[in-house]
């Protein structure tokens, strides 16, 4: 079998600035909703059968008491924020499994399913559907692997390689010297995207790093700069890392037979009355096993 797991917060974004506004029956703005749940739906007709959706259900977790630059709600256009809380609602009545996060957030239940269902046998490859970057360090060789929907693009290990320079467990060090401005944390000053693939192409983790550039036996252009960043913003490096690095301890599932896709829920037909998506209700019959 193949585990799609799918980044619901993500899609909910794309689907916004893509779609064309649409009201429901109360004049509420669900444009994002209805195109998230068509797109489940999509991939439910090319054949995934065991599907997991994980939603920011608050956009804060337990990562901004541990840095306060880390990203907030604040900015978020309230006409897509209030279309969180729905299209949980929506996909439940889908009949597909959400996972909303509080303390946690989806990443880290998307990295939790990932490992979960890459522990069990009859699983040949799970699917984590997003691009973010940071979700590249869930990925394990071809078993476990990135796919961009929205590109038709899937990152294997080797993809990863070759786009960051570092295989994915090295994924959470090198976003602790280069930053994630998404996140809201800036990475070390002088480290970029090249110097930090050459050492940690190298070294892979912070801690194996000599701290003299002298003993690097990698060529690095501006080596002492970088090594003495490094050296003076070391708490900060580990911080990051902290912030980078997704948690597998999410709860998600006990079984991936959990995961399988039933059909929609009686309530669906209902759901897509009020979203004012009557299709969506003949596209899940013909899909429906």
């Amino acid at each position: 079998m193949q585990v799609h797991v799918v980044d619901g917060t993500y899609e909910l974004f794309r689907h916004y600035y893509a779609v064309p506004p649409h009201s429901d029956v109360h004049a509420r703005e669900r444009g994002a909703v209805v195109g998230v749940v068509a797109s489940i739906l999509s991939m439910l007709r090319d054949g995934a059968t065991h599907v997991g959706v994980a939603t920011d259900h608050v956009i804060e977790s337990f990562r901004n008491g541990l840095y306060g630059g880390y990203k907030t709600g604040d900015g978020i256009d309230p006409r897509l924020f209030e279309q969180f809380h729905p299209l949980e609602d929506a996909l439940r009545s889908l009949g597909v499994v959400v996972w909303p996060m509080v303390d946690q957030e989806a990443d880290d239940a998307l990295a939790a399913a990932a490992h979960r269902a890459a522990l069990d046998e009859r699983v040949e490859r799970v699917f984590v559907c997003s691009p973010d970057k940071d979700l590249a360090q869930c990925v394990r060789g071809d078993r476990v692997v990135q796919f961009d929907r929205r590109r038709n693009a899937v990152r294997r290990e080797r993809e990863v390689i070759e786009r960051f320079g570092v295989k994915p467990a090295s994924i959470p060090d090198y976003l602790a010297l280069v930053g994630d401005t998404s996140d809201g944390y800036p990475g070390l000053p002088r480290w970029g995207a090249k110097g930090a693939a050459a050492v940690l192409g190298r070294y892979e983790r912070l801690e194996r790093i000599p701290k003299d550039a002298r003993a690097w036996d990698v060529p690095v252009r501006g080596a002492d700069a970088l090594a003495k960043s490094l050296r003076e913003g070391w708490a900060d490096a580990l911080l990051f890392r902290d912030l980078a690095t997704l948690r597998t301890d999410a709860p998600v599932f006990e079984d991936v037979d959990e995961l399988r896709w039933r059909g929609p829920s009686p309530s669906f037909a209902a759901t897509c009355a009020e979203l004012r998506a009557e299709d969506l209700v003949e596209r899940a019959r013909r899909v429906a096993p």
